[in-house]
């Protein structure tokens, strides 16, 4: 029977992945009705305040659904958002078993919907791929549990770890290969975030341009800034079209600087920053978080990738190694902004390893260290 749970359970996952990237700040939800050993009912969820993917597969399935078992990847709500509980739904169809993945993340809420319907008679078994259904759900597990956003480093280096030949200088290092791939993932996440630098050097855009036209989605665009030396005229503020550019300022930056660029369409937030002018990173994350951002991407540059890394926030890791060495010249991976002690610096797991086109790319997870 486990089997038979998780072969269906696996089949909830592929309907919970048609919504990554579309249902922040809600997660990703898949689910099934069977019954006398068919899919009778499936559905997902689509977007933040539209049915869950119970709705949808119980509808599918229609009266079909009485005595039959729901397969859901997160256990479903009894509380009332900005729709029903599903668990008043689950009910009135007349489902006889309900198998769940993970329980909800959400300290408030965990284990309720699950002993709710244990209650009315319904069996409920849970647990069933849990590590599964986790796992592409990061992003709304941690901002349930802490208000921050699940932040990903990603950079695309030499193989000698150099992200550009020479300070402000431009450097188009990975392949197209890596390029493709890194505008999936911007299509997935809610923010993109580069440091001054960054934005000075190569005046991004930081939209998502993927070959199937119409199929993509602009994340938020946010730059550490704390002078607000950003122009404008650059291309992030004149792209209307395109998300919101909100630009993280110090306290006391030029009050002018900043009615010129309100001016010109960009979100202006000040948050607390050193007396070197290096702005409060996790503050930064705490205004994201409140905004409702889960997912951040960090691109760059080196001294950005330093000050998160100095503060133990990130939690993924994507490098992108092309086979190029460009020396010493060259912009590090990561500078941080005091001398590290070696039982200080930042681990992490190495989970996967891929090849793109002649690049390979590095994936970890972060480890926490026990001194910290």
């Amino acid at each position: 029977m486990a089997d038979i749970d998780s072969n269906y359970m696996r089949m909830a996952l592929w309907e919970a992945k048609k919504g990554i990237g579309r249902t922040s700040p809600n997660p990703c939800v898949g689910a099934l009705v069977v019954k006398n050993g068919k899919i009778v009912g499936k559905g997902y969820h689509q977007k933040a305040g539209t049915p869950h993917a119970e709705i949808h597969a119980l509808q599918d399935a229609g009266s079909k659904a009485k005595g039959a078992t729901l397969y859901v990847t997160l256990e479903p709500c009894n509380h009332i958002g900005r729709t029903p509980p599903c668990t008043e739904a689950v009910l009135q169809a007349g489902i006889a078993q309900v198998v769940i993945g993970m329980n909800d993340p959400n300290p408030r809420v965990a284990g309720g919907g699950a002993k709710y319907l244990s209650s009315k008679g319904l069996t409920v078994i849970s647990g069933v791929l849990e590590q599964e259904c986790r796992e592409i759900n990061l992003a709304f597990i941690k901002h349930s549990a802490t208000g921050l956003p699940w932040v990903i480093l990603k950079a695309g280096m030499s193989i000698d770890g150099r992200i550009a030949a020479a300070p402000g200088k431009a450097t188009m290092i990975t392949g197209k290969h890596s390029l493709a791939r890194v505008h999936a993932l911007r299509n997935r996440v809610d923010a993109i975030l580069v440091g001054i630098g960054t934005a000075l050097a190569d005046d991004p855009s930081l939209t998502t341009r993927l070959q199937k036209s119409g199929s993509e989605r602009d994340p938020l665009r946010v730059v550490l800034d704390a002078g607000l030396r950003l122009p404008e005229s650059a291309k992030m503020v004149q792209q209307h079209s395109a998300a919101e550019t909100w630009i993280f300022c110090a306290r006391g930056a030029d009050k002018k600087r900043r009615s010129a660029l309100e001016a010109a369409g960009a979100v202006v937030k000040t948050v607390p920053a050193t007396s070197e002018g290096v702005l409060d990173i996790k503050a930064v994350l705490k205004v994201l978080g409140g905004a409702q951002v889960t997912s951040v991407l960090v691109e760059g540059g080196s001294k950005v990738h330093g000050s998160f890394l100095d503060a133990d926030l990130v939690d993924q890791l994507l490098l992108y190694v092309a086979p190029k060495f460009l020396g010493d010249r060259g912009v590090p991976l990561a500078t941080f902004p005091v001398k590290k002690k070696r039982n200080d610096l930042a681990r992490f797991k190495i989970i996967k390893t891929r090849r793109y086109g002649e690049d390979v790319l590095i994936e970890g997870r972060f480890i926490k260290t026990m001194q910290k």
